[in-house]
Parts: C-alpha cells; structure tokens; sequence
C-alpha cells in the first residue's frame, strides 16, 4: 500500500459525535493497556504516561487535520488554530485542548505565548 492509499483509506473523525469519538479512544486506550500487560509491564509504571480519553480524542482529531494537509508537520501557530478549532467543535473538549495547547508550546500568535493571552491579576 502507498502513502496515497493510505490517505485515501483514511476515514476522518471530524463528522462522528463526540460520544463515538471517546468510545473510540477508549477501545484504543483498552487495546494499549492490554497489549502492554501482555507484554509484562506493570501497570503501576505505565498508567500514568497514558492519556485520558479525551486527549486521545483530541490527538486524533489533530492527526486527521494534519493527514487532510498532506501529512506536513504544523508550525506551532497552525497547530494552536488548529487545537483551537477542535476546541470549537467540540466544546466539551475545551479544556483538554488547552491543557495541550499549554503543554505543548503551540502559539496563537505574537505575543500570546503558548497559552493565549491570560494575564494575571495584579
């Protein structure tokens, strides 16, 4: 299979209901969890570096985004409108996106650093 067929096979998520997009993340969640106990880890070691069902929801939906652009890697500035535009989408993701745009250093634009423009109380 090539890369264009691969692409072509791809099915994007953008259309499906957030409650099939976290069923979905949380059988990809299930399947990490128990190929890595079969594999021998302790659970207790791994737990905790996985994502929530909701950051996988949101990672797959920047991955779509980024295969529909032919597969280039976002410079930070599209990857904030691009988190951002998740974020509109599906508004009960809003806070996982931030906390990845946060973590991520993805830039909204000049001057607004990796987590908007929140300025703190004097």
């Amino acid at each position: 299979m090539t890369p264009d067929d691969a692409l072509r096979l791809h099915f994007p998520r953008g259309q499906a209901s957030l409650e099939v997009l976290r069923a979905e993340a949380a059988d990809e969640l299930d399947t990490i969890v128990h190929e890595r106990l079969l594999a021998g880890e302790d659970p207790w070691e791994f737990m905790e570096e996985l994502p929530s069902v909701d950051e996988l929801v949101v990672y797959l939906l920047r991955a779509d985004t980024i295969t529909e652009d032919g597969g280039r890697a976002p410079t930070p500035a599209r990857d904030y409108r691009v988190l951002r535009q998740i974020a509109l989408d599906h508004p009960a993701l809003t806070r996982t996106v931030w906390r990845i745009i946060g973590s991520t250093g993805a830039q909204g634009g000049p001057g607004l650093g990796s987590g908007g423009s929140h300025r703190k109380a004097p």
